[in-house]
């Protein structure tokens, strides 16, 4: 499943020994022959747990589903084959909000075991219904369990869910559309929802003539049922976790093609948007040719479908053979989709398309594991976008993707990769930065260690082993183990599950004694140290250039203190080769005067990607106490002279963050001298870019965000050249196409007076294309009325105009801006019931809005009252990370202002003399 990455600026081992082989232990069972009377009064619950008994074992479903367009409800029945391993009176199994109006138990020869419906006992707080069979299921014996039910339509984004869109005409259609990761195919028909009970799925469909249905597999057959009433029967699937199941019924069009093994790739999207659909099929082919390339395992089903849900809570999802897509993930119009909207759609898919392997044909035993699910497809985007689409330069993205996982993970609130996590709102909550970003870093780190080619043929050693079947961590480190390190056969295990199975990151810190590098390591935390006295010690693979030969050397570093031998002859020493190791590095004794030097005389002599991790570990540093900010001030002094984007970026992106936390004090001397102190220092840089569509990929990354930047900091060369193309887009009525990478600052100029704002919201009201909506929608939060910004927060709750899957990002952006800070979090305390049972507790949505809506208060008061409302929603609060993740960035920015501020106020004093001198 693909997140859809936010607006927001920041981006031990506890064993589950007894969890997996002592449920049999439990039996729901009573003596065999024994005849219970057919009623629930005399009957209770017969499971205690919230995972289901290992000892019935379903083998094939085969689902029947009539959801009604008009009435927005659905009904079903579903035969499921079970296997049961002992003896017992009972299938325990998982249902939620369906009314199950039927049950019955049939043996291998479809005899009813019993003339009776059988009693059906339901335990919602666990989700799951009991049924009772007066008969014993005999232990080695197969059944039938057969059932019938219907429910509404859900709202919002889980289950078996409508969802709505406007055609061009102003008419809105239906379609229905499912979503079960991680634990709602419960919610559309009753199953053994845990993703160790793999079963194949034969699904049938009803539905009337106006609409198509699509499943995981191809259709087999149509016939009409009665009165024009079709029913599609789709080819059983392969062995399959109920969460990737999926159907959708709509009135979509698509487009096909093949892929050069014979693999039918369509993609879907509402009519009128079906012109958009043509780049996401060329990248879908491309995608499923690499990758039965690279993982030498052809893509097992005849088909893959991708289509565009209107309403959608994440970026996307990898049900086998029907990925589903938000609408900004998969469609690209050329008129009004940036280079970076074309980035994040082949991201997307290339993501999605990972899990077709990875997550789908060997699926992690349980939740707790999801890392390998996510950690994997999150990597696989840059190894699959860098192989199928050099010129995106996908790899320079990847750092800060490491650099999100350093800035969550540096908190005490952080969690282990693999973590235990039972109920829905802690497996939702494993959807996080640690399992995707954190995950995706710890194997770029292990690629880099083992060698590209000892990684590739280790991940298809573990996919062949466990195709079709569930595998945990050591299943893989099994896989890539046989590997010899300075001629030693490397214990991975032993390296891997420091990495894995205790949280955190470490730092090395490292000092020059002659010919000697001194190494320490110890836990980076940004936040308070925890009381519990825990000793972290990672198995660090280290990697390190020195400026007397080109070579990278590598070093196991698996001590607290170590030493390396480097030579007298060396003057400088760079730790961490291109961020390929997931860790930080501290120069200590002047070692980072020497970086600053070495940056001013001869940046080049480094990487752009080694002078970009240079610029995030020192200031990282900073928060963490352990550098003054006036070191990493001096150290991106070097800046005016780089030409690479992605340092610049580096150091122009803690400037701006550091300004949008001040400009939300009460410091207007402070962050207008800063404003200044930006657009001074990045003239050149500002001057050079031009309001077009022109250039590198990288070169037009660049100018997207240093104009949103000097425009935002009222630079006047920029607002007069917004406010020209803004006054131009007007007068056309909108048919002038302004360059993509210009459009959203061009925008957001246009908004600060109240004809441009109306004629935005108009626009965005109709336009047919998600990547201008999404723009224009951003313009929207920048105006600097806060009556304005209110109403946008009441049209995102009421779900029409703006549509409730942008609500969190919408809080998010209106609590950028310096007038909508507090206004934003107001309407989070106000409205917190709403968006608990719009999103979910333990969603990402709700992580974002919570992360997000408080990440860039700095003040005590600030922190004291986010403490009080937290406890008041105690009880939610109690079940949620994200809420210590919250204090923890609070506390984090609380210490850092008072740290810093006093320093970065008079280094902008001395700076400014300089200038006028």
């Amino acid at each position: 499943m693909a997140f859809v990455r936010l607006l927001a600026l920041f981006l031990f081992h506890m064993s589950l020994v007894g969890c997996q082989h002592t449920q049999t232990s439990q039996q729901a069972s009573s003596s065999p022959g024994e005849q219970t009377p057919l009623g629930t009064d005399s009957l209770s619950f017969p499971w205690s747990r919230l995972r289901l008994p290992r000892y019935i074992v379903p083998l094939h479903y085969r689902l029947l589903l009539h959801p009604n367009m008009t009435n927005l409800s659905f009904t079903g029945s579903v035969q499921i084959q079970i296997d049961v391993q002992n003896n017992t009176n009972w299938v325990v199994l998982h249902s939620k909000g369906l009314q199950i109006s039927k049950a019955t138990i049939l043996n291998e020869n479809f005899a009813h075991l019993s003339d009776q419906v059988l009693p059906v006992l339901h335990n919602p707080s666990h989700e799951q219904i009991g049924i009772f069979s007066p008969r014993v299921l005999s232990s080695g014996q197969k059944y039938f369990l057969y059932m019938e039910f219907g429910a509404e339509l859900a709202d919002g984004f889980y289950g078996f869910y409508k969802s709505t869109y406007r055609t061009s005409t102003g008419e809105t259609r239906t379609l229905a559309s499912t979503h079960f990761e991680p634990t709602s195919a419960r919610m559309a028909f009753p199953c053994f929802d845990e993703p160790v009970f793999k079963a194949n799925f034969s699904v049938r469909i009803r539905r009337s003539a106006e609409y198509i249905s699509l499943s995981n597999m191809p259709i087999v057959s149509t016939v009409e049922v009665n009165d024009g009433l079709l029913e599609d029967r789709f080819a059983a699937s392969v062995k399959m976790s109920t969460y990737l199941v999926a159907f959708v019924i709509s009135d979509f069009k698509s487009i096909t093609a093949t892929t050069s093994s014979g693999v039918q790739v369509s993609i879907y999207a509402v009519p009128q948007k079906w012109l958009q659909t043509h780049y996401a099929l060329e990248v879908a082919v491309k995608m499923l040719d690499f990758y039965e390339e690279y993982f030498n395992i052809r893509y097992p089903l005849p088909k893959q479908d991708l289509i565009a849900i209107p309403d959608f809570q994440s970026g996307a999802m990898e049900n086998w053979g029907l990925t589903t897509y938000r609408e900004t993930s998969l469609l690209f119009d050329p008129l009004t989709s940036s280079v970076s909207d074309k980035l994040w759609v082949t991201m997307v898919i290339g993501h999605e398309l990972a899990h077709q392997w990875f997550g789908n044909l060997v699926t992690m035993e349980w939740w707790n594991d999801i890392w390998l699910n996510e950690g994997f497809a999150r990597y696989m985007e840059y190894i699959s976008v860098e192989a199928t689409y050099p010129d995106l330069k996908v790899e320079e993205y990847l750092l800060h993707t490491c650099f999100a996982a350093v800035g969550h993970d540096s908190l005490n609130s952080s969690r282990p990769i693999s973590s235990p996590a039972e109920n829905p709102t802690q497996i939702k909550e494993m959807f996080d930065t640690v399992s995707y970003d954190k995950g995706a870093c710890v194997l770029h780190m292990l690629r880099h260690f083992l060698t590209d080619d000892v990684f590739q043929s280790g991940i298809v050693r573990y996919l062949r082993k466990y195709s079709y079947k569930n595998a945990h961590n050591q299943d893989l480190w099994d896989s890539l183990s046989n590997y010899l390190f300075a001629g030693e056969h490397l214990n991975l295990t032993a390296m891997m599950n420091t990495w894995t199975l205790q949280k955190g990151i470490p730092v090395v810190s490292v000092t020059r004694k002659g010919p000697r590098l001194l190494l320490r390591q110890e836990r980076f935390l940004k936040t308070v140290l925890p009381s519990d006295p825990v000793c972290f010690l990672w198995h660090i693979p280290l990697t390190y250039k020195t400026d007397v030969s080109s070579t990278v050397h590598r070093h196991l570093m698996t001590t607290q203190t170590d030493s390396i031998h480097v030579g007298e002859d060396v003057s400088w020493v760079k730790v961490n080769s291109d961020m390929t190791g997931y860790y930080v590095v501290h120069y200590e004794d002047g070692g980072w005067d020497e970086m600053t030097k070495l940056l001013r005389e001869n940046h080049t002599a480094l990487s752009y990607k080694d002078r970009t991790h240079l610029i995030h570990n020192a200031f990282q540093l900073v928060t963490a106490g352990h550098l003054p900010v006036n070191k990493a001030l001096d150290l991106i002094g070097y800046l005016r002279l780089e030409k690479h984007t992605v340092p610049l970026l580096q150091g122009l992106g803690y400037l701006e963050y550091f300004y949008r936390m001040i400009e939300k004090r009460n410091e207007p001397e402070l962050s207008q001298n800063l404003g200044m102190y930006i657009l001074r220092f990045f003239r050149a840089v500002i001057d050079q870019q031009t309001w077009s569509d022109n250039g590198t990929v990288s070169e037009r990354r660049l100018r997207s965000e240093v104009l949103s930047l000097a425009c935002h900091l009222d630079d006047p060369p920029c607002l007069e050249r917004a406010r020209q193309s803004f006054k131009d887009w007007l007068q056309s009525n909108g048919t002038l196409n302004l360059p993509t990478d210009v459009a959203e600052t061009v925008f957001s100029v246009g908004a600060q007076d109240d004809h441009g704002w109306a004629s935005l919201l108009h626009t965005y009201n109709i336009s047919l294309s998600a990547a201008q909506k999404q723009k224009i929608l951003f313009a929207l939060t920048c105006s600097r009325n806060t009556s304005k910004l209110e109403r946008l927060l009441e049209l995102g709750l009421e779900g029409k105009v703006i549509r409730s899957q942008d609500l969190s990002s919408l809080i998010l952006m209106v609590a950028r801006n310096p007038q909508g800070h507090h206004l934003a979090w107001n309407f989070v305390k106000k409205n917190w019931d709403t968006l608990v049972e719009k999103f979910q507790l333990g969603s990402f949505c709700i992580r974002n809005i919570i992360i997000g809506t408080t990440g860039q208060f700095s003040s005590p008061e600030e922190l004291a009252e986010v403490q009080s409302f937290f406890e008041s929603i105690k009880e939610q609060a109690s079940q949620l990370r994200a809420t210590q993740v919250a204090l923890d960035n609070l506390q984090k920015n609380v210490r850092w202002v008072q740290r810093n501020l006093e320093t970065l106020r008079n280094w902008l004093n001395d700076y400014d003399k300089n200038y006028h001198n």
